[in-house]
């Protein structure tokens, strides 16, 4: 049998050599690409940080205050201390967070957020008293925390009258060291705020002898055992019934609901 022809064995040895080849320029060409890819992503990578750092587009040029009620927009905006004119990328929010809370503790929440390009916003959430607590002649608002916030020479409008007087009682004197008077404060706040609407604000004073003896002396002269702080949507709806039961009464007695008392006297 005669053996293949010089023609075939070119073609043969063309068609062996073809796939290595296009193979070689393949990755040739893959290297090309990512070499190109490399080089653009530097180039952008390296412009972004000096965009965000380095040039003058995107640092601070101002500053917003939102959710002051008593506090001054000026007030916040010193006690931030921001850097006005540092890139914004370099604004370190958490520290101006804790600076707020901790030069005004007022401030309940605050919240700090980039503006972009050139602006930051505090956004803050003020604490509101529930209570106040007369010392000398200030007064010291506390919240629905317990938290003495700030003290005030001028009784905030509205808010209740704290009075801790622990009697002598050895009842009173245990419940004194057993709870602490911060405990005592905070469940004078679970009454307040417990406290009907209706009678919330003609309540003048919230007082406090134990754990479990809190009473309130009512704008007209009447008053209402409390009893303590537990069970305290129970006891003002059965206030709430008890007032209207008894419109001429001076005395109210909640600190058993479902025993409630009322006298004249």
């Amino acid at each position: 049998m005669a053996g293949p022809t010089t023609a075939e064995r070119g073609e043969r040895q063309q068609e062996s050599s073809d796939p290595p080849l296009a193979r070689r320029r393949l990755r040739r060409s893959r290297l090309r690409t990512i070499i190109i890819l490399t080089v653009v992503l530097t180039l952008l990578g390296g412009g972004s940080v000096w965009l965000l750092y380095g040039s003058k587009w995107l640092r601070v040029e101002r500053v917003s205050v939102a959710g002051t009620r008593v506090l001054t927009p000026e007030q916040v905006l010193d006690a931030a201390d921001t850097p006005v004119g540092a890139p914004l990328i370099s604004v370190d929010t958490e520290a101006i967070e804790a600076r707020l809370r901790r030069k005004l503790p007022r401030i309940d929440e605050v919240d700090v957020v980039r503006s972009w390009p050139h602006g930051i916003s505090l956004k803050v959430m003020e604490r509101t008293p529930v209570l106040m607590v007369q010392k000398g002649g200030k007064f010291i608002e506390v919240d629905d925390e317990g938290v003495r916030f700030a003290t005030v020479s001028t009784p905030p409008k509205g808010v209740p009258a704290l009075e801790l007087t622990v009697s002598r009682s050895s009842s009173a004197a245990a419940s004194l060291r057993r709870f602490g008077e911060a405990r005592l404060v905070r469940e004078a706040v679970r009454v307040a705020g417990a406290i009907p609407a209706a009678v919330s604000q003609d309540t003048l004073v919230v007082k406090v002898r134990s754990y479990d003896d809190i009473s309130l002396e009512l704008r007209d002269g009447r008053t209402v055992a409390w009893g303590s702080g537990e069970k305290g949507a129970a006891k003002a709806r059965t206030l709430t019934a008890l007032m209207k039961a008894s419109p001429r009464a001076r005395h109210f007695d909640v600190s058993v609901p479902t025993a409630p008392a009322s006298s004249a006297s």
